[in-house]
């Protein structure tokens, strides 16, 4: 489990928070919204090998991001570019993408399989969201 810096609050019940900030200005923002925030921290562990700074947010409910305050929403997001993964469609993606961003998951329904085999099949993989990021910058 990821946990980023040790929080005294509960950061999931405001519905996304950045669990790893950029290490300078932020050129990125890597959008994840459960077991695919780990494909995330990859990403931008390799993103940061290239020297692009990128923010990792977790987003583990979108009903709840909805209803914080604007300011906060803006806050967490940021205003670079932004590349989401999610090990399903890209359905409602595009409210937290914005007009410069990308996703990464799957392009249709009823596909299963286990993930380590899944995710490789679908591109739903660190590699391919750092190339979506840099393409974006």
């Amino acid at each position: 489990m990821l946990r980023g810096e040790p929080a005294s609050e509960n950061r999931a019940a405001r519905g996304a928070y950045v669990l790893l900030e950029a290490n300078g200005h932020r050129q990125v923002t890597l959008l994840a919204t459960g077991s695919e925030v780990s494909i995330a921290m990859a990403a931008r562990d390799a993103l940061a090998e290239d020297g692009v700074r990128a923010a990792v947010v977790s987003m583990p409910c979108w009903e709840l991001f909805e209803q914080a305050p604007e300011e906060y929403q803006e806050a967490v997001l940021g205003s670079a570019p932004r590349v989401a993964v999610e090990a399903a469609v890209q359905f409602g993606w595009e409210r937290w993408l914005g007009s410069r961003g990308a996703f990464i998951g799957m392009t249709g329904f009823g596909a299963s399989a286990p993930g380590e085999a899944l995710y490789p099949h679908f591109g739903i993989t660190s590699e391919r969201v750092a190339a979506a990021a840099r393409s974006l910058l």
